[in-house]
């Protein structure tokens, strides 16, 4: 019996998303400082956008955009060697291509998102570093990207 693909957004500075995204021959995906755990909830099937506040780790720059978006691929959460001891736990994701999602930044969906429950305090989920959202706010951050829709199935 298929399950239905499950939304989740990703929260990681622009420069590492951009990392999993155009890393070949695959794109992947890591959360939480490289954590397992929160991995291990996300399916094959489910669809990602990556949320960027600023363009480097600890940066002060407010970019505030998304991104990166695509669909988890078959298999388990592994650990890949990243050097200097950081041994991250991934997953697969086919990212829509650079060229064909475009960086989009968040504040014009904040009032649209259903996950918001207060426009002042729209970061407040942002902090837990993944977090699943609705079909409906996930077509928005794809329409958002000009994302290739039919390479996500929303």
């Amino acid at each position: 019996m298929a399950t239905t693909p499950r939304n989740w957004i990703a929260i990681a500075s622009a420069e590492h998303a951009r990392i999993g995204r155009d890393h070949r021959p695959m794109g992947f995906m890591q959360v939480g400082h490289g954590k397992g755990a929160p991995l291990k909830r996300i399916a094959p099937g489910d669809r990602v956008a990556y949320y960027s506040p600023a363009t480097v780790f600890g940066g002060t720059d407010k970019l505030q955009s998304f991104v990166s978006i695509g669909v988890v691929q078959p298999g388990e959460p592994y650990t890949a060697e990243m050097g200097n001891g950081f041994v991250p736990w991934r997953r697969d994701v086919k990212y829509a291509k650079a060229a064909e999602a475009a960086e989009a930044p968040i504040a014009p969906l904040i009032e649209a998102f259903e996950f918001v429950e207060d426009p002042k305090r729209w970061g407040a989920k942002f902090r837990f570093g993944l977090f699943e959202v609705s079909a409906h706010d996930m077509r928005l951050i794809a329409d958002a990207m000009r994302a290739d829709v039919n390479s996500l199935d929303l």
